[in-house]
């Protein structure tokens, strides 16, 4: 932990956030006048490849370490926000056949939040990790006018997930899978070569947003056919998995193979984001993940390409603003407080 930074005493009954990932969970506190009590990163491990067990005792270590940290007593905690990767159910339970982060046979099925509930005593309050993402990202972004505002955040990572915000609160749908944006199939003129092949997502679709919009649409897709049209390039020694990682690099260095992927990235999310203008028509759109915690002029270049192929009316452009998602690297923790808390305000 780290606790060289300032830490704040709640000023009333707080709520904690808990971000659950592959290698670490990331904890914050929220108090009821709307106050995060920590601005960096407090982590420990997640320890959930050693499976249910080890990763629900860590998540418990957290909540103990950031009560600590921010000299909170355990009687003023109402609830915990929790958020993990999906695919699981509204109440955290995880999907029958796992996923990425929880890939064991134990995790088949397993109910996170209401193990973590049982294992602290008190109400946990569930959320996909990228729909928590979402939520921060819009609530830091219009402060005051968030529940009566409207927004869409695609967060590019591994896969892509994203979150739909409709007058200030997550769309969870009814089994809590909305806002899965990364599979979404988008029309594909404009963002593929005349020769390029289908892109497909491991879900089985082909040609949806995550095809192309991901470190693994990087992979197995977009890499491997700009490599044959770029045979020389320095990446064709490297294995394709660390390859498409190091990509980013060439990026901004304008090395044009990864300007040519980044830009297939960048146009198959403005294809989304046209997509949500015409169900929701949002004020905001916002851009998270690993392409935007880049170099600034890099990062730019990807969220202009990005609003350039967002097809919007005029009056829609008129009121509509393109952002990075803030504090990216604590925006599943503050954003399953934020949802912690409303939740218990409207109780």
């Amino acid at each position: 932990m780290d606790q060289a930074e300032k830490v704040r005493t709640p000023a009333s009954w707080v709520v904690v956030g808990l971000d659950n990932g592959g290698t670490c969970n990331n904890a914050t506190v929220l108090d009821a006048t709307g106050r995060f009590l920590v601005d960096h990163l407090v982590e420990n491990p997640s320890l959930v490849t050693e499976g249910p067990q080890a990763a629900v005792e860590a998540l418990a270590e957290a909540f103990d370490n950031i009560l600590t940290l921010t000299r909170t007593p355990l009687t003023l905690v109402r609830a915990v926000g929790l958020d993990t990767p999906g695919p699981a159910s509204a109440t955290g339970v995880i999907s029958s056949k796992g996923s990425t982060n929880f890939s064991q046979a134990a995790w088949h099925g397993f109910d996170i939040r209401g193990a973590l509930e049982r294992r602290i005593g008190l109400p946990v309050l569930y959320q996909n990790d990228a729909n928590a993402a979402a939520l921060y990202a819009h609530h830091r972004h219009f402060g005051d006018a968030a529940m009566s505002t409207s927004s869409i955040s695609a967060i590019v990572g591994t896969g892509m997930g994203g979150g739909v915000v409709v007058t200030g609160k997550v769309v969870s749908g009814a089994a809590g899978m909305a806002g899965e944006l990364g599979h979404v199939q988008i029309p594909l003129h404009d963002v593929l070569e005349p020769d390029q092949p289908l892109p497909m997502c491991n879900c089985g679709f082909g040609g949806d947003v995550e095809s192309v919009a991901s470190l693994t649409g990087i992979k197995n897709n977009l890499l491997p056919y700009w490599l044959k049209r770029f045979p020389d390039h320095p990446l064709a020694a490297e294995p394709i998995g660390r390859a498409a990682k190091l990509l980013r690099g060439y990026g901004e260095q304008k090395d044009p193979l990864a300007l040519a992927v980044f830009e297939q990235q960048a146009k198959a999310i403005g294809k989304l984001f046209t997509i949500a203008a015409n169900f929701t028509d949002p004020e905001a759109y916002f851009l998270g993940g690993g392409v935007v915690e880049a170099q600034p002029t890099f990062r730019q270049w990807f969220l202009n390409t990005v609003k350039e192929n967002t097809g919007l009316r005029r009056e829609q452009r008129e009121v509509a603003t393109f952002a990075v998602v803030a504090d990216l690297d604590m925006a599943g923790a503050r954003g399953a407080a934020v949802a912690a808390l409303e939740e218990i305000q409207d109780r």
